[in-house]
């Protein structure tokens, strides 16, 4: 899809792009700025999914236009890998309940065979949520989608005992940093693996997860290092190749859930996953009686009832006072 934008044209906005070489007009019917923001997202959806495309062409548009907008764009790739086999080659008037039912029981039975237990129905509702959220970003009716229910949250958090074990059994140096940035800055997977130095400041002792510019419906923060990760990330700097803070052999590390299963499994955490940590370290703050609403803030949350509902049980305060009542 060719990038445009809005131009004002002889009194009225037209969406311009570049075809070959060659500057191409189209007349968005409107002389007012904002309005001719809305049709030109309306004009690239209709240009990316034109008159029976499939869901493939479709998906790769929506993947293509998400690229470096939104914090699980890996994993949005990721789960259409898997679904494309089966959607991919339709028309959308061909997506039907029963194919969401049948693709979620071969989903299922491909996770027996391959590791003894079902790929879960959070991984498969992820996966044919990606298929959903392009039509829909295409405007495109027709489909009729069928998907497991969101399971609960998990609830594994690692103890400090667990933790300095899954530290211990790091195989590597970038594995090692990055066990120790999760944990300290509370941040997910995704944020640390493209954290970059110039947003790391050890005058001030802050990592800045958030990309500068960048706006997605995933909180980033601002958090202050601890004395552990200052002294970790001083010697990571030293020895640093890119401006990647998790880089190998040269490069930036694009995805670490092989080292890290790899390491939980030395460790004898089978039943961790890299989110786990933030979890974790959400945990230790309320255990520690730190305030509901400066965890929020840590965790980049913009909204601390998400946080209260989530993590206030394991303050050492909560319900105290309701409890006293109850004293006989």
């Amino acid at each position: 899809m060719p990038e445009m934008r809005a131009q004002l044209y002889r009194g009225t906005y037209c969406a311009v792009w570049s075809d070959e070489g060659k500057t191409r007009r189209r007349s968005l019917r409107t002389d007012d700025h904002e309005e001719a923001q809305r049709r030109l997202i309306d004009l690239r959806q209709t240009m990316a999914a034109p008159v029976g495309a499939t869901v493939a062409s479709m998906v790769q548009a929506y993947l293509d236009e998400k690229r470096g907008r939104v914090v699980d764009h890996e994993r949005m790739v990721g789960g259409w890998k898997n679904a494309k086999s089966t959607f991919g080659h339709l028309r959308p008037d061909q997506i039907t309940r029963e194919l969401c039912r049948d693709y979620a029981r071969r989903r299922r039975d491909e996770g027996q065979q391959r590791r003894g237990i079902p790929i879960g129905d959070g991984t498969i509702l992820k996966e044919i949520n990606v298929v959903r959220q392009a039509l829909n970003w295409h405007g495109v009716q027709g489909a009729v989608f069928e998907a497991p229910s969101q399971p609960p949250p998990r609830d594994r958090y690692l103890t400090r005992e667990e933790f300095q074990r899954l530290l211990d059994a790091c195989a590597s140096p970038h594995m090692r940093l990055f066990m120790i940035l999760a944990l300290s800055t509370a941040g997910r997977k995704g944020a640390i693996l493209q954290l970059t130095w110039d947003r790391v400041d050890f005058e001030r002792r802050q990592v800045r997860l958030a990309v500068p510019g960048e706006q997605n419906r995933k909180g980033r923060a601002l958090v202050p290092m601890t004395d552990r990760l200052h002294a970790e990330l001083l010697v990571a700097k030293k020895a640093a190749l890119t401006h990647y803070v998790i880089e190998y052999a040269g490069g930036p590390v694009l995805n670490i859930k092989k080292g890290f299963a790899a390491a939980a499994k030395r460790a004898m955490l089978d039943d961790i996953t890299p989110h786990d940590l933030r979890h974790t370290a959400a945990v230790w703050m309320a255990e520690s009686g730190i305030a509901i609403t400066e965890i929020a803030q840590f965790l980049g949350h913009t909204d601390p009832r998400i946080t209260y509902r989530v993590y206030a049980r394991f303050s050492p305060e909560y319900l105290r006072k309701a409890a006293s009542a109850l004293n006989v």
